[in-house]
């Protein structure tokens, strides 16, 4: 690419940048296990190791700026925080990195999680089902019905024995499979704006085409009903996680792309159109803060600020999910469902919860699943909008 389009000289050579004796393994080998503190400690006499110095994010954040002469960076991330992010994707998910599809749901409930490893099963016992695998963590992989083992392999770009883990990581992430990368992979990241930095953050050098949230939020207006859904279009940032790499000042705009696909899905699965689909489903700002119990705060302060921003709907992970999209050149969307409405006196309970959960799981994941059917349809060319470079890009995003 850069002699087609920029008919320069190339120079390849050994770089200056040790690889670190850890990211040199492979994927189950892992020496400093057996080793005591002491030996561990020698290891730095011998072995490269792990320099973070190499793994910032200044090229990204748009804060890198090369000496004079310095080559210009070809990507967003250097070798090392790529090799940096793929074995904290092993430890947060439960998964080897290469099982990562290119589009990515993110939820906050295990409820979303049980429904999309039923789909996944399901799926896998169709021997007509587009997809040709599902994973789940430990690396347990379930071919679909009559599909052979070499074919099977050689789709999923790698294979593995996996067993089931003792208990699930922080957040286990599960794969449907397509040939060509283009399937689904789903993360329960738990509850908290630091879980979705954390995630984004590593899922981001996989270069996925996109990644959607799909959680619940409390609902801040009187005539939203439990049950409706929340098409964010702009995003209050209290979740502070991202203050430092990712300015108050910089805007987070609402993708075109994501915004149809996900309006199209909530109508071909709901099959609810003109008004009634505006009945169940409202475009708006969503508010996201680190702040669960933010109703105790004194002197209705969230309150007020919710107002002044007209903000509809509150959670805790869609404006960092987004405004890490919006960083990382990633196109990024935010469906919500409304699970409680605490300033009008429906506050979250348990069995009031359960049944609500029950009810509306299956069908916002669905949503979710018919909107990646949606934007793979239109082709990753579409994806990667604009109003995510700079103005000096990186050659290969």
């Amino acid at each position: 690419m850069l002699l087609q389009n920029h008919e320069v000289a190339l120079e390849v050579g050994t770089s200056t940048q040790p690889i670190p004796v850890h990211f040199s393994f492979a994927e189950n080998d892992h020496m400093e296990g057996t080793m005591d503190a002491a030996r561990r400690m020698l290891m730095r006499d011998v072995f490269d190791l792990p320099d973070l110095a190499a793994m910032d994010d200044g090229i990204a954040n748009g804060t890198y700026e090369p000496r004079p002469g310095e080559p210009q960076p070809l990507s967003l991330f250097t070798a090392a925080r790529v090799d940096y992010s793929l074995q904290r994707l092993r430890h947060y998910t439960g998964t080897s990195p290469h099982w990562f599809q290119n589009f990515v749901l993110f939820t906050n409930y295990q409820f979303y999680i049980d429904e999309f490893m039923r789909l996944g099963h399901e799926a896998m016992a169709d021997p007509n089902s587009e997809y040709v695998a599902f994973v789940e963590p430990g690396n347990v992989v379930t071919r679909r019905t009559g599909m052979a083992a070499e074919a099977a392999a050689a789709a999923e770009a790698g294979d593995e024995a996996g067993t089931p883990p003792p208990r699930l990581p922080q957040m286990p992430a599960y794969h449907l499979l397509r040939t060509d990368r283009g399937g689904i992979t789903m993360v329960n990241i738990g509850v908290g704006p630091a879980n979705a930095k954390n995630i984004t953050d590593h899922i981001a050098v996989l270069r996925p085409h996109a990644w959607i949230m799909l959680g619940h939020c409390a609902g801040l207006r009187n005539s939203q009903q439990l049950g409706d859904y929340v098409l964010a279009h702009g995003y209050v940032r209290e979740d502070h996680v991202l203050d430092e790499e990712l300015p108050l000042w910089v805007p987070i705009p609402a993708l075109a792309e994501i915004q149809k696909a996900l309006e199209q899905a909530v109508q071909d699965v709901t099959q609810a159109v003109g008004p009634d689909l505006k009945r169940i489903m409202r475009t708006g700002t969503v508010a996201s803060t680190d702040n669960r119990n933010w109703e105790l705060l004194p002197a209705n302060q969230p309150q007020r600020r919710f107002s002044q921003s007209r903000a509809i709907a509150l959670d805790m992970e869609s404006a960092t999910i987004a405004a890490n999209g919006f960083r990382f050149r990633v196109p990024y969307g935010t469906l919500l469902c409304v699970s409680d409405k605490p300033l009008h006196g429906e506050i979250k309970l348990p069995g009031m919860a359960n049944q609500f959960y029950r009810e509306r799981v299956d069908q916002h994941l669905r949503i979710g699943m018919r909107a990646i059917e949606l934007l793979r349809s239109e082709g990753s060319s579409q994806l990667h909008s604009r109003k995510l470079r700079s103005f000096s890009e990186v050659a290969f995003q």
